[in-house]
């Protein structure tokens, strides 16, 4: 048994010597395929905005500063000159408001504006409209105004005067405590923004009661209404009274002598002509021009002296307002906190 036990033993691990695994031939795999980089694609161009066709015209806003039936017919007269010098269709509109004529820009309802100064400020702002043109005019002065000297001379800025009926009593700005006082428009600079201001700093407030405030809509209408009595008093640009374009001294001759200035603010730069956003460059390029030959002629002249009093154009570079949106700033006035 000994010995049958041991060949079988012996047996066993012969035959587990001989038997080798049967080698796993590998498999074969296709090496990753790895993309070629690409180039990242380009930005769409966002196009310019253009106008100018039948279909499409340039639609020209003019703010309510004046008489609206005069900044109607004088703006439609512009239209159709620019329309004969550039081959350009062109429509305007003049807002029912300072605020009216800046969204009309910033919903692209309207390509070019006639907007006031602080309207530009807010307009850069909000809608980043592009001023190109600033508007020269024929100093005027009043009784109080330090450049007396400077009268009649081409600048691109203005002041704006406190008025009221000569015997009112009214002689300072104190003297407006309790009083009723005619305004503008709140996006008008010489009209409520810098004598609001100066008013605040010699203790008025007009936004706590200090006066009874009526917003009169235009310039003129300040002016009549202190002519009239229907306000103590009153803020508007140098000098209403004698004013060519608003001509108030046709309808009231005694003005000059029924309403006197009684405080004259620092200098304002001038309003002018701005466009929207992204605007075409070579279509601004022909506009430019042709509103700058337009001051040049003398249909055009007075067509621009009809309007607002103009008596010139200027170009101006992006930085024109800065030094008067930093006084704004330092005054508590920032247009950029203003608009919505």
């Amino acid at each position: 048994m000994f010995v049958l036990l041991t060949v079988l033993v012996l047996s066993t691990l012969i035959l587990s010597a001989c038997t080798q695994p049967t080698p796993v031939a590998p498999v074969e795999t296709e090496a990753p395929v790895v993309p070629e980089p690409t180039e990242p694609p380009a930005p769409t161009a966002v196009p310019y905005e253009t106008c100018g066709t039948p279909e499409k015209p340039c639609v020209i806003t003019f703010v309510p500063s004046a008489e609206v039936g005069k900044i109607t017919v004088a703006g439609q007269g512009i239209a159709d000159w620019l329309a004969a010098e550039t081959g350009l269709t062109y429509q305007i509109e003049v807002g029912t408001s300072f605020a009216a004529s800046i969204e009309a820009m910033g919903a692209k309802k309207a390509q070019i504006g006639f907007l006031n100064t602080f309207s530009v400020l807010l307009g850069k702002a909000k809608y980043n409209v592009d001023p190109a043109l600033a508007v020269v005019r024929k100093l005027a002065v009043n009784e109080l105004s330090p450049d007396k000297e400077l009268e009649g001379t081409m600048q691109p800025y203005y002041r704006g005067q406190f008025i009221t009926q000569a015997d009112s009593g009214i002689t300072s700005i104190a003297d407006l405590k309790g009083k009723t006082f005619c305004f503008v428009d709140p996006n008008s600079a010489s009209g409520y923004i810098v004598p609001n201001i100066i008013m605040k700093s010699q203790g008025i407030d007009s936004e706590a009661g200090d006066v009874t405030v009526t917003m009169a809509g235009s310039h003129p209408n300040v002016g009549v209404a202190v002519y009239n009595g229907d306000c103590d008093a009153g803020v508007t640009y140098i000098d209403i009274r004698k004013d060519e374009s608003a001509k108030l001294y046709e309808t009231y001759p005694d003005i000059m002598e029924k309403v006197v200035v009684f405080y004259t603010t620092d200098i304002i730069p001038s309003d002018g002509i701005q466009f929207i956003d992204n605007f075409d460059p070579e279509l601004r390029a022909t506009i430019v021009a042709a509103f700058l030959k337009m001051a040049e002629d003398e249909a055009g002249k007075q067509l621009l002296k009809d309007l607002y009093n103009i008596n010139g154009l200027v170009e101006i570079q992006p930085d024109f307002y800065d030094a008067f949106l930093a006084t704004m700033v330092a005054a508590g006035v920032d247009p950029a906190t203003l608009v919505k």
